[in-house]
This record gives structure tokens, C-alpha cells and sequence, in this order.
């Protein structure tokens, strides 16, 4: 997803969608400490630079994500994600409460092994927890390239 604001030195990267961004972003600021700064964009898609009727379309494969820039030492990778599974309905398929489509699925994005198996070990609790089963994408975060806001242009 976007790579657009430099990552001061010491800082992490996590990226997320958990249903409208505006609203995921919201939550995210919510945390007293250890925000650096965050932005939001499309991800996860194939079509590159989507406009919002685009993404909208279902047809550029993107989800709406937040990308959370962030101090390890003020806040955790496991904090994020505990906000993050207990922000949204991850068993809900493609949308969040009324927003319905696959712009509006959830997913979270990994940028190395830790935050792979930190996912997926997360993951598993929480569907063991809701006792459903979780429909959240988990994959490799998108290279810079492809970065691009909620207006389709470059970051």
C-alpha cells in the first residue's frame, strides 16, 4: 500500500482494512501513545492508481486500508492487532455493518515473518474466541509501487 511519508528510524509499518477507512483511521488515533502518523489508500488490488468508482466496482480487487506508522517502544505490534480484531467484525465477509462490497473486506498486510506469524497466531485466538470462522485476508504487503490515495492519485 502507500509508502509515501518516510519511517523515522526505530518506527514500524502495519497496514490494515477493516471496513471504511475514514472510520478505521478514526480508531487508530484513539490510541494515547505511540502514533506516529497514518494515511489512508486502497490495497491489496491489481489494477493499479483505482479510482474510488473503481475500487467501489469490486472489479480492481483493492480493500480500503489504513497504514499505521508507529514507535514500538510506546506500543505494540500485538496492541495494534488486539484493536484491530476487537474494531470490526472479522467474520463478515466482503463488508462492515452496512458497507457491503470487497472494498470494504477485512484483511491485514504483513511486511516481514514476525508480523506474519503475530497475524496468523492472532488470528487463530480470536476465531477460536468468536467461535466462527474468520474471513480476514492475511497477505504480504504490496510493494511502493503501487501506492496510491483514496483519490486514485500517486503517493
Amino acid at each position: 500500500m502507500l509508502l509515501c511519508a518516510q519511517v523515522p528510524e526505530g518506527h514500524k509499518v502495519a497496514v490494515f482494512a477493516n471496513g471504511c477507512f475514514w472510520g478505521s483511521e478514526k480508531g487508530i488515533w484513539r490510541f494515547p501513545y505511540g502514533i506516529y502518523s497514518t494515511a489512508v489508500g486502497y490495497c491489496a488490488g491489481f489494477t493499479p492508481n483505482p479510482t474510488y468508482n473503481e475500487a467501489c466496482s469490486g472489479m480492481t480487487g483493492h480493500t480500503e486500508g489504513v497504514r499505521v506508522v508507529y514507535d514500538p517502544e510506546q506500543i505494540s505490534f500485538a496492541d495494534i492487532l488486539r484493536w484491530f480484531w476487537e474494531a470490526h467484525d472479522p467474520t463478515s465477509g466482503m463488508g462492515q455493518g452496512n458497507d457491503r462490497g470487497t472494498q470494504y473486506r477485512s484483511g491485514f498486510y504483513y511486511f516481514d515473518d514476525d508480523q506474519k506469524r503475530l497475524i496468523e497466531a492472532s488470528k487463530e485466538f480470536y476465531e477460536k474466541k468468536l467461535g466462527r470462522p474468520i474471513t480476514t485476508e492475511v497477505a504480504a504487503a504490496a510493494p511502493a509501487p503501487q501506492a496510491h490515495n483514496a483519490s486514485g492519485e500517486p503517493m
